[in-house]
């Protein structure tokens, strides 16, 4: 009897011992982002949104300590898809988070999914990877490229526009952008313009521009493109002139460089910074202590996408059970920066959309505030194609 009773202890002891040492096994994360040239502002703000939150929940994520890999895809696919592939292969990771750009998931997109571990992107949300190409292990924190340009769409549209001057640069995402758009305004598209991603001269555009007197321009120029094409749209005389709208070619990535000559821009967006709730506020203010710039959507977005992850090991205890793992993020239970969120069976969220509008603050820093909500939990269109239930 005492040996059976010691044989009992012993084993107990033995599973307790392997069931802390994988409680306390780290949880491996991979992260995507542009870390150089004139989109790094972007990057930046998505690293360091995400550092930020597991710092701010001690180095860990779901109890459980963290391994952090930052890579930089340097904004070149087979860049990307062969540093990717040295963190994939093996099982070397549990999460890949990232990227900004649409052609850089893309190409990532494939071997991270065959490798079996959860991709999350805190930004790109191509229209490819939304309908009938949705996989089980992709989920977004951000938005469905589309419905961030189709706030703006559909404010031209209620506005009253007629003529519409519409440019993006040639990617994916571009090609999204001009769809959301379309999606929304309904009046004439005097010129349709794709440009090179690293383009950074617009004036042969702005000639364009001013001779075809349209009602509205909307742009999709995402960092240092939008950088220098509303700098370059100020320097024309057009500010005031034309009304400009726009997405992520004024926001908190690109207004410390734009300052003055982005005030009164509209933009479209899920969050602002002055988004009004406690959670929200805490965030921007450890953020502006950490990093000594006002965070953009990049940054909220991953700090969400960390928030997620936290939640997700909590509920599935663990990493090891992949349906589990899979139910626990569906279920998305933590509180989002921005407010209303939730995963349609597509892995993008449901959520709210603004009007945003820059704005100088009191302190002399430059933020996109809330005008006006213009869709509330708005679904993408493309989930109806999914097969995922």
């Amino acid at each position: 009897m005492k040996l059976k009773l010691a044989l009992s202890i012993g084993t107990a002891l033995i599973a307790l011992g392997i069931a802390g040492a994988q409680a306390q096994e780290p949880i491996k994360i991979g992260v995507v982002s542009v870390l150089s040239g004139p989109q790094a502002a972007l990057g930046q703000q998505l690293r360091d949104g995400f550092q930020l939150a597991v710092d701010q929940m001690g180095g860990k994520l779901g109890g459980r300590p963290v391994q952090i890999t930052v890579i930089d895809d340097e904004l070149k696919p087979d860049v990307a898809v062969g540093k990717v592939r040295g963190f994939v292969e093996g099982g070397k990771v549990d999460f890949v988070v990232g990227p900004v750009f649409s052609n850089i998931l893309g190409a990532i997109a494939k071997p991270v999914l065959d490798s079996g571990a959860v991709l999350i992107s805190p930004n790109a949300g191509p229209s490819t990877l939304a309908g009938k190409a949705c996989h089980q292990n992709f989920f977004v924190t951000s938005y469905q490229n589309d419905q961030v340009h189709e706030v703006l769409g559909k404010y031209a549209q209620d506005q009253g526009f007629k003529r519409a001057y519409i440019m993006a640069p040639n990617y994916q995402a571009g090609k999204d952008s001009l769809a959301g758009f379309k999606n929304y305004f309904k009046g004439e598209v005097v010129d349709e313009v794709y440009v090179p991603l690293n383009q950074l001269d617009f004036s042969a555009e702005l000639a364009k521009i001013a001779a075809a007197k349209p009602d509205v321009v909307f742009a999709f120029m995402p960092g240092g493109l939008g950088v220098n094409l509303v700098k370059q749209w100020s320097q024309a005389g057009l500010q005031g002139k034309i009304p400009f709208l726009s997405a992520f070619t004024v926001d908190e990535s690109t207004l410390p460089a734009q300052q003055d000559a982005a005030v009164g821009l509209f933009g479209g967006m899920t969050w602002a910074p002055n988004t009004d709730n406690p959670q929200n506020k805490k965030f921007v203010a450890d953020y502006e202590a950490a990093y000594k710039i006002v965070p953009g959507s990049y940054a909220m977005q991953a700090y969400d996408a960390a928030l997620l992850i936290d939640s997700a090991v909590k509920g599935a205890g663990g990493t090891a059970d992949k349906d589990k793992l899979r139910a626990a993020i569906k279920k998305a239970d933590f509180k989002s920066l921005r407010g209303n969120f939730k995963f349609n069976t597509n892995g993008y969220p449901i959520q709210d959309f603004y009007l945003v509008k820059v704005a100088k603050r009191a302190d002399g820093k430059f933020q996109t505030e809330i005008a006006q909500k213009v869709f509330s939990d708005y679904a993408d269109p493309h989930a109806k194609d999914c097969a995922l239930k």
